[in-house]
């Protein structure tokens, strides 16, 4: 998908500020500048490109009131819906103080003719601007701390719900916060009150952390066998598009010790992933399986990307009769210091 494909058709915000004690809702709908227009589309597709998103979909046994205002919704009437969805989205963060305060624009955008409605809460954050004024001596030029600005469009927001409008199917960003006691995906299941699965960057997380855990309880003393695992990774997410399966991977990590692989799998079962597959959007996620990183107990760290790792010509493992290591670095025309 390219940033041009997102059509931001309608939008309205409204101000959730805690400190005000009350919403203030718009009465109107926000006029569509060109700058306001690739605000909205860079923060939407920063949210669709990226690996942070996690599905979910509404409860019909338990359906919420923010699924009942998704289901009567239409654009025609944005701004009662949206102070709706405002309005509960506020009294939530009113009872929790640890949810902190922001504006929720309320958008609709297609993508490929498809519909979709984005509830992108802009919380704010802090800020300094110069401002001059005039005084008997000239201009006096001070430096303002402003509370309340609003997320640049070059970043990406931490909080945000992503409507498929033909299917009802949702994606939410979110982050936890104290509610009651206790850290939770207020968004997702209080707010939406649907199930969200774990993020495509989190199940890749859980991948890798169990191979790093296998591999330091049984190849400790095979640093070749672990840079190996790393290898493997990059290849299945290049030679899939992006997708990793977890059995593939299993059975060429571990393939050849039927124990060791028994023993990863059953770490997979525990997040009902031994079959999963974890599809990555963003090159960025994938960028940690470009280069080994490794340091010898002497203190020598060395970076290889992977090119030149997996080529004998550029880097060589040697295994030496009293077990130790040697690394020989080859075809070097120039080295410089930093």
């Amino acid at each position: 998908m390219q940033q041009d494909e997102i059509i931001i058709r309608k939008g309205i915000v409204h101000i959730l500020d805690g400190e005000l004690g009350y919403p203030v809702f718009s009465e109107e709908e926000l006029e569509l500048t060109p700058q306001i227009n690739d605000f909205f589309r860079e923060h939407i597709y920063k949210l669709l490109s990226g690996d942070e998103l996690k599905k979910c979909r509404f409860s019909e046994e338990e359906p919420s009131e923010v699924y009942e205002q998704v289901k009567q919704f239409s654009e025609e009437r944005l701004v009662e819906a949206s102070k709706d969805f405002a309005q509960a989205l506020y009294d939530l963060m009113n009872a929790n103080i640890a949810i902190p305060s922001g504006d929720l624009a309320v958008v609709t955008f297609q993508v490929k003719s498809e519909p979709y409605l984005a509830l992108l809460k802009l919380n704010y954050k802090q800020s300094y601007v110069h401002m001059t004024t005039q005084e008997a001596s000239g201009n006096v030029n001070q430096i303002i701390c402003y509370q309340s600005t609003l997320p640049a469009a070059g970043t990406k927001l931490s909080e945000a719900v992503l409507i498929q409008m033909r299917d009802f199917s949702v994606q939410v960003m979110e982050k936890k916060y104290e509610v009651n006691g206790t850290k939770t995906n207020y968004l997702s299941e209080l707010y939406l009150k649907c199930k969200a699965a774990m993020s495509s960057k989190s199940r890749l997380a859980v991948v890798t952390k169990a191979v790093e855990q296998v591999n330091r309880k049984h190849f400790a003393e095979e640093p070749v066998r672990q840079l190996e695992a790393k290898n493997i990774f990059r290849q299945e997410i290049e030679q899939n598009g992006g997708a990793l399966q977890v059995e593939k991977l299993s059975e060429k990590i571990y393939g050849d010790v039927p124990e060791i692989r028994e023993e990863f799998d059953n770490k997979m079962k525990k997040y009902h992933m031994e079959k999963a597959e974890v599809t990555l959007q963003s090159e960025k996620t994938a960028k940690k399986f470009e280069k080994q990183y490794l340091k010898t107990d002497t203190g020598i760290e060395i970076n290889i990307p992977m090119e030149q790792y997996q080529d004998v010509n550029q880097v060589e493992f040697i295994t030496n009769p009293d077990g130790t290591i040697s690394v020989i670095i080859k075809n070097i025309n120039k080295i410089s210091a930093r």
